[in-house]
């Protein structure tokens, strides 16, 4: 069973820990802040919570990070969290390393020189949504791979797309875009090479960025183009 370490008990991650807990993973979630423990001992199991101040490294062993596989520093501070990557990996020999940014000015502090190996930085991750979103127009992305390289998308062929009628060998798409799946009438379809695409149907595909575009164009409305 992983073990993953939480730093920062604010909403991000007493959600996180949330999750984690409902997919069986171990988890620790550590936090100082007296009106945020009140909370979070409403939310989750006690045993889950420890209480202290996450840039001590005596309070860091005692709740447990050199036993973790993965640490999560999600607390409000961003020197604090390059603090707990570091420390993470060089005292305590975590292998995996996740970091909050709170001010998108300070990402480029964020690299190996501090043992990060993940981050989330939220204005980045807004504005790729949005730009994903302006370019691949109907297409839903429902799952993100391998680090976000590769997508599982799905699209509706609406009336009078130009992938209508054609076969799936002949449509054109590059080795990275894989068709998974075609839902007909409800029913699952083997997408095999000689099968044509009918109006309506729900096209499910593994792909990247690239790929997602160029299936996308093939799958857009007479009357519209994909930016």
């Amino acid at each position: 069973m992983m073990f993953v370490f939480i730093a920062g008990g604010g909403r991000t991650g007493s959600e996180l820990a949330v999750q984690l807990l409902a997919q069986k993973y171990e988890v620790r979630l550590l936090e100082h802040r007296r009106d945020l423990l009140a909370r979070l001992h409403h939310e989750l199991p006690t045993e889950v919570i420890y209480e202290g101040q996450a840039t001590d490294p005596t309070v860091l062993k005692q709740a447990g990070l050199d036993k973790a596989q993965v640490l999560v520093a999600c607390t409000n501070d961003d020197a604090a969290n390059l603090t707990l990557c570091y420390l993470a990996r060089t005292m305590f020999n975590v292998k995996r390393t996740v970091a909050r940014i709170n001010n998108p000015r300070n990402a480029w502090l964020f690299d190996k020189n501090f043992h990060v190996d993940e981050t989330i930085n939220q204005a980045d991750v807004m504005a790729h949504l949005i730009q994903e979103e302006m370019s691949l127009g109907d297409m839903m992305t429902l799952l993100k791979l391998r680090r976000g390289k590769y997508s599982l998308v799905e699209e509706k062929v609406p009336k009078g797309a130009q992938a209508i009628g054609k076969q799936i060998k002949d449509l054109g798409l590059p080795e990275q875009c894989v068709i998974a799946a075609i839902i007909r009438h409800g029913e699952i379809v083997l997408p095999r090479g000689t099968l044509a695409l009918e109006e309506y149907d729900e096209v499910l595909a593994i792909t990247d960025d690239e790929g997602a575009k160029q299936l996308a164009t093939l799958l857009e409305p007479p009357d519209r183009s994909v930016l």
